[in-house]
């Protein structure tokens, strides 16, 4: 079984190269490949994927759930993996994929740990450990088979905001979900540009907006406004 990673991006320059180097390091040949779907960066992230490894495209629309779609139709792997661009998946992560894929779990992820020794992160990071549809959240990263993907049709695109949320629902009502016991690095640059409080208060309304069935434009510009989101 071969893996195809797919990374949205948009303004990734800083950590597009580390994560690509770091992929291709601990994934070797085990790989279709590591496709970096960019959504119309203004620097040169697409040139640092290249240089690195992977293979680019400039998606014909911006937006994580389209770009991860447009990645998802020229990937030729068997298993998808979704990554972002500033998370770093453990070392044994094409082990840890294909033991749970061979395991009769389709679809799962990583728990994750954030690169910050503060303790409400640590805090935040344990609570990943759980099988909960709000544990959950695509800094994690995700894996899916290619046929569960395309029976599932995707990431919605509509989507704006919470699209691996979405995603995850759909799938947990036709099949079982992992969480590998593992953690993916991810960066703390969010809680850098706010408070903790801020961002944990930004999470539980888009959740909650989420789960009323509030539309997606709606949830999304109330995030935006909640967090100075770089």
């Amino acid at each position: 079984m071969k893996i195809s990673i797919i990374i949205p991006t948009l303004n990734e320059a800083g950590n597009i190269a580390r994560l690509v180097e770091h992929l291709r390091k601990h994934g070797k040949e085990d790989l279709a490949e590591i496709i970096v779907v960019d959504g119309g960066s203004s620097d040169h992230t697409e040139e640092l994927a290249r240089r690195a490894g992977a293979i680019t495209y400039l998606s014909p629309r911006k937006g994580r759930s389209l770009q991860m779609n447009f990645g998802a139709r020229h990937a030729s792997g068997d298993i998808l993996y979704f990554v972002h661009a500033d998370t770093l998946p453990p070392a044994t992560y094409v082990k840890d994929i294909r033991q749970a894929v061979q395991a009769d779990y389709p679809i799962g992820c990583f728990r994750f740990r954030f690169d910050s020794d503060r303790w409400l992160l640590k805090v935040n990071s344990w609570f990943t450990r759980l099988d909960q549809l709000w544990c959950r959240g695509g800094d994690q990263t995700l894996f899916i088979t290619r046929e569960l993907f395309e029976e599932l049709n995707g990431f919605c695109p509509d989507h704006i905001i919470m699209e691996e949320y979405d995603l995850i629902a759909r799938a947990r009502k036709l099949y079982p979900f992992r969480i590998i016991p593992k953690d993916v690095l991810v960066s703390a640059r969010k809680y850098d540009n706010n408070s903790y409080l801020r961002v944990q208060i930004a999470n539980l309304i888009a959740f909650n907006m989420y789960r009323l069935g509030f539309s997606q434009p709606g949830i999304y510009n109330t995030y935006r406004k909640l967090l100075d989101y770089h």
